[in-house]
């Protein structure tokens, strides 16, 4: 007995053929990333009581639990809770719940693929700031009059340039502070003849 597609699989089968050949292959490329990725399940909130419960959506709790910190770039299984419920928090608005967005800030902290508990603390930053900073842009878009446009503004501004800070530090700390540095000189000899050359420095000293 063979199996036969549903109605939805046919529509998209037929959809997919129909498509051009530069859509069809970004598709394809799209569908076997995601039939290929490796992350955790996504986590379930719910609000009991004042407790904030979370899970994960999966049959199998320890191997879900497991894949979570493999994302978190994490062994530590104390850090693995705290950083979870820090992130369950931000998804959790007094009695309502919002799990899109706890696994948003964990779909930021998994593409910034922490190499350890540092950078999974900033990518889960970073990821909380980016949704601060969308949140003002649009109450920046629905502002009343000017002293709000003026106070979201500002707010805007700030989470904006946190946010580019917080790049910059996971970069510096990636690389361990090293930069390489070009300096471009100019040398006047006795003759009159200008040489410009270049000066590589690395690590903020000097060759």
């Amino acid at each position: 007995m063979t199996d036969h597609p549903s109605p939805t699989e046919s529509r998209f089968a037929h959809a997919f053929e129909d498509l051009p050949d530069a859509q069809r292959d970004r598709v394809a490329r799209i569908a076997e990333a995601m039939l290929n990725r490796q992350a955790a399940p996504p986590m379930k909130l719910e609000q009991q009581g004042e407790v904030l419960k979370i899970s994960l959506d999966s049959d199998d709790l320890e191997i879900a639990t497991l894949l979570q910190m493999a994302d978190m770039g994490t062994s530590d299984s104390d850090f693995h809770k705290g950083l979870v419920g820090q992130i369950a928090c931000l998804g959790a608005h007094g009695r309502k719940v919002d799990s899109d967005n706890s696994n948003f800030v964990m779909a930021v902290v998994r593409s910034v693929k922490p190499r350890d508990e540092l950078e999974a603390m900033l990518a889960t930053q970073m990821g909380a700031i980016h949704a601060a900073t969308m949140m003002l842009a649009r109450r920046l878009n629905h502002v009343e009059n000017i002293p709000q446009q003026d106070a979201a503004e500002r707010a805007l501004n700030k989470l904006a340039r946190t946010f580019t800070t917080q790049m910059d530090a996971l970069k510096r700390y990636r690389t361990g502070g090293q930069q390489k540095v070009t300096v471009e000189h100019v040398t006047v000899n006795d003759g009159g003849q200008a040489i410009v050359g270049a000066v590589e420095a690395g690590g903020g000293g000097r060759k």
